[in-house]
């Protein structure tokens, strides 16, 4: 197991499609290890989920742990969500691999993001407040998950990555407002804002 580098914006394998997964490397020792590689990985730069294009593995997979109360990263160990729930909002470590979105309700929800490979920026982005998410699991068996509010946004933002996309394409100009900072400048003058208005992710 390994602590890996992460790949920052400029680099081509963020702009490069994910390729799926078959059976027989889900079921291989190294993507074993591989996943080993995103949790430590993840927990050592403090996010809450991680694409493996981030980390120079160009294949559909992602891990995520978050929960609404704030107590994350319990464990180290690579564990998969058992039964499939009806609009999450909290999700314990788990893989999703080959993930497809289908949006449930079209409704916007707006969140400042940021992004391990986009570091010190921030962005405020607006995405379909539920969705379904159909995966994999490490079994190689069919799943899905449906998830609404902040961890909908988590999982939009995530699975981005396996499509080439970064959350900073997703910010769109708005005349007179900042949609985009740097993040000293969003901590000093946009958190007053964010905390009346919108919510916050950091991955």
């Amino acid at each position: 197991m390994a602590i890996r580098k992460i790949a920052r914006m400029g680099h081509p394998i963020l702009r490069q499609k994910a390729r799926e997964l078959t059976l027989q490397e889900i079921r291989s020792p190294d993507f074993d290890r591989l996943l080993h590689d995103m949790v430590e990985t993840m927990e050592e730069y403090g996010g809450i989920g991680l694409a493996a294009p981030q980390i120079h593995e160009p294949i559909a997979v992602a891990i995520i742990d978050y929960q609404d109360d704030e107590s994350r990263y319990e464990g180290s160990g690579v564990q998969q969500k058992g039964e499939e729930g009806e609009g999450e909002r909290s999700i314990d470590l788990s893989v999703f691999i080959n993930p497809k979105i289908t949006v449930l309700d079209e409704t916007l929800q707006g969140f400042w993001e940021g992004c391990l490979s986009v570091p010190e920026l921030r962005g405020l982005v607006y995405r379909p407040r539920k969705i379904q998410v159909d995966y994999i699991n490490l079994k190689g068996k069919p799943q899905k998950i449906i998830a609404e509010g902040f961890l909908a946004t988590v999982f939009q933002h995530e699975l981005d990555h396996l499509d080439a996309t970064l959350f900073v394409d997703r910010v769109v100009p708005v005349p007179g407002k900042s949609t985009l900072a740097f993040t000293t400048e969003y901590s000093k003058y946009l958190v007053p804002e964010a905390e009346d208005e919108i919510g916050e992710l950091d991955d």
